[in-house]
């Protein structure tokens, strides 16, 4: 078999192996909502880009290669859905750099927030003042998501994946008592049945996973 056929038959399994993750771990992958997610996406990218010119590997050993690499990210991304300290440990928590008009500097320092980069991000949403903020709260994929001191409404949500945001509870002054409350009022057995819970005007809003 000469090379540039070695070469097609690489690129076709390569493709295929990227299709197949997309279908088995959604398409949120291809849109990184954490730094994992992109290291995924760049070993990927470096395994089919490494061995595809590389004709002293064979196409067993590259189907091997990417098998093996689809089975990690599976077993990862398993992982971090089931078990919170999991997700906890590789994507991080989002981490509160402003509650109240009052700069966190202990957080920022240990989320790698330099002062400039952090007025760079708020003069980004148009406030040029760290007392005008509410909240703002630094996401697993960076971006920093702000709430002004003249909102009501939380802009993270309150339950992911049947798991509370225990980041947000201090910023709604409620417990997690108070979540179970509202869980069992709804008529739900407990919060492993909440696909996702938004905080909005006071009240919690509930979207269940579907019932099988």
């Amino acid at each position: 078999m000469d090379n540039y056929s070695l070469i097609i038959i690489k690129f076709v399994l390569g493709m295929l192996c990227l299709i197949l993750q997309i279908n088995l771990l959604g398409k949120g992958n291809l849109a990184p909502t954490s730094a994992i997610d992109q290291v995924q996406n760049y070993v990927l990218g470096g395994i089919i880009g490494g061995i595809i010119y590389n004709s002293d590997i064979s196409v067993l050993e590259f189907i091997m290669v990417l098998l093996i690499w689809t089975l990690i990210v599976f077993l990862v991304k398993f992982a971090k859905d089931h078990n919170a300290w999991v997700r906890r440990i590789i994507d991080g928590r989002p981490q509160i750099l402003i509650q109240n008009g009052q700069l966190l500097v202990e957080n920022c320092m240990r989320a790698g927030i330099t002062a400039n980069d952090l007025m760079f991000r708020l003069r980004g949403h148009g406030i040029y003042e760290v007392s005008k903020v509410k909240s703002g709260i630094l996401e697993q994929n960076g971006q920093l998501v702000i709430i002004e001191n003249d909102e009501d409404n939380v802009r993270f949500p309150l339950i992911n994946d049947g798991q509370i945001n225990v980041d947000v509870m201090e910023l709604i002054h409620h417990d997690e008592q108070w979540v179970y409350e509202q869980i069992h009022k709804a008529g739900y057995n407990g919060i492993e049945d909440i696909y996702l819970g938004e905080y909005i005007n006071g009240n919690l809003i509930l979207i269940p996973y579907p019932k099988i």
